[in-house]
């Protein structure tokens, strides 16, 4: 029985100094559940953005016109900075794809001006091009190559759907 008396005594000693503890969980319960609620969300949140990470760099990484690009080229001090060029380029290429009713001197002009950012563009994202070595269909056919290849490499340029024409500014 002293045994008994005993325990009693340790467990209800154990008790009166674990009281503290029960009367702050029970004041600061609203606390600590947002506290875990928060943490809880926060770590679903990071996971979430590292599996989207993950599906980008396997869907990057597949595509091979883009495994080749030096971006040191992208940050020398005398090359025309990207963004530029993609405007120039997307403004040209609407010239050059509504040229109706301009003179035949301006549409050249405008192709050259086009044909010149698409070299500067190939040679900031680092792409081979052939433009300047090539004249008529064979041109024509390398700036469509070119253009798909500045496409895939996040360049958007405008191009000419088969249900969608230029509007002809005149009608």
């Amino acid at each position: 029985m002293a045994g008994g008396r005993t325990l009693v005594l340790v467990l209800a000693l154990l008790g009166m100094a674990c009281l503290p503890v029960v009367f702050a969980l029970f004041l600061c319960f609203d606390e600590i559940a947002d506290r875990v609620a928060c943490g809880w969300s926060e770590w679903r949140d990071r996971r979430r953005e590292r599996r989207t990470i993950a599906r980008l760099d396997r869907d990057f990484a597949a595509d091979a016109s883009t495994r080749d690009v030096d971006l040191t080229e992208l940050d020398r001090p005398d090359r025309r900075p990207l963004e530029l060029l993609a405007a120039d380029l997307r403004r040209l290429g609407r010239h050059r794809l509504a040229a109706g009713g301009r003179s035949v001197v301006w549409h050249r002009s405008v192709i050259e001006a086009y044909d010149d950012r698409l070299r500067a563009a190939c040679r900031a994202l680092g792409t081979v091009e052939h433009l300047a070595e090539l004249t008529g269909v064979d041109r024509e056919i390398e700036r469509v190559r070119v253009e798909g290849l500045l496409a895939a490499a996040g360049l958007g340029l405008p191009t000419v759907d088969a249900d969608r024409r230029p509007r002809d500014r005149r009608a």
